[in-house]
């Protein structure tokens, strides 16, 4: 299966009320998991990277180059989606270029004006090129790549104008966050999205996904969210698993040093969560 893009992934789990996950990658091992995933549960799947975790992996098309080779590698025959997580418009743009397939471009820090002029020469840049665009309206909570936002509800004309640009998934805040989610955290804010989700038909994007409740999560699908971003959870998931292999002196064992062993517990765990959240976000097989 080749790389694809969203548009009628997101467009059919909009339409039937589920969603597909969205799981950022670090490095080969997060690939690996990630498309094993995807794989054994007959589902899509959407990778991810983000600006921070690109410059750390070497630049966008390494990151690209590592993922399609390995679907080829694995025999992955499952639709695999290409994503910028959170580009400004420099990565966006670079990453059209490069060939993603599909980019977010996150301009929700910019003057309201300045973000929708640019979401719209983005629009027209990727779909020139049968790449899909993700746009986010209203701050997302938490921190991502050293950007801290303390969350806020997106406003729903500014949604719908930034939905108008084309753009073919729209992230919009609704009280969730990035990263760990605090002891006094509220909760979503299932009445902006009600109103969200009437006014828009574009499928719509929940960011900070790890650490909400399962029954919010299925709640927010069933009102229009059609992507759920993943990656606290595997990355807590992979060091969880890595701390016990060391603590329980399996480094020490034979070869238990060799990489490919040390950190084969922390990629099977990463694994488990891609195939729990999948379950979680009912998303349907492959036909």
């Amino acid at each position: 299966m080749s790389i694809v893009n969203g548009k009628g992934i997101f467009d059919a789990a909009r339409s039937g009320h589920y969603a597909v996950g969205a799981f950022n990658t670090n490095n080969l091992e997060w690939t690996r998991a990630i498309l094993a995933a995807a794989q054994e549960t007959n589902t899509p799947i959407l990778i991810q990277t983000s600006m921070g975790a690109a410059k750390y992996m070497g630049g966008y098309e390494l990151c690209l180059n590592l993922v399609q080779q390995t679907v080829k590698s694995m025999g992955i025959t499952v639709p695999v989606i290409m994503h910028l997580d959170h580009g400004n418009y420099e990565a966006a743009k670079e990453c059209i270029e490069v060939g993603y397939t599909s980019v977010m471009f996150d301009g929700h820090d910019l003057p309201f004006e300045e973000n929708l002029e640019k979401t719209k020469e983005i629009v027209a840049l990727a779909h020139a090129k049968n790449i899909t665009v993700e746009a986010e309206v209203g701050s997302i909570g938490g921190e991502e790549d050293g950007i801290i936002g303390e969350g806020e509800l997106a406003d729903v004309e500014e949604a719908k104008k930034i939905a108008a640009t084309g753009v073919d998934y729209l992230a919009c805040g609704i009280g969730n966050i990035h990263g760990k989610y605090p002891a006094n955290w509220k909760g979503l804010h299932f009445d902006r999205l009600k109103e969200l989700a009437a006014e828009i038909a574009t499928p719509l994007v929940l960011h900070g996904g790890s650490g909400i409740p399962k029954e919010q999560i299925q709640k927010a699908i069933s009102l229009g969210v059609s992507k759920v971003n993943v990656n606290t959870e595997c990355q807590l998931a992979f060091a969880d698993a890595t701390r016990k292999y060391i603590e329980a002196g399996k480094d020490l064992e034979g070869k238990g040093y060799d990489p490919r062993k040390l950190l084969a517990p922390g990629t099977q765990a990463i694994t488990d969560i891609v195939k729990e959240r999948i379950d979680w976000f009912g998303t349907p097989e492959v036909k």
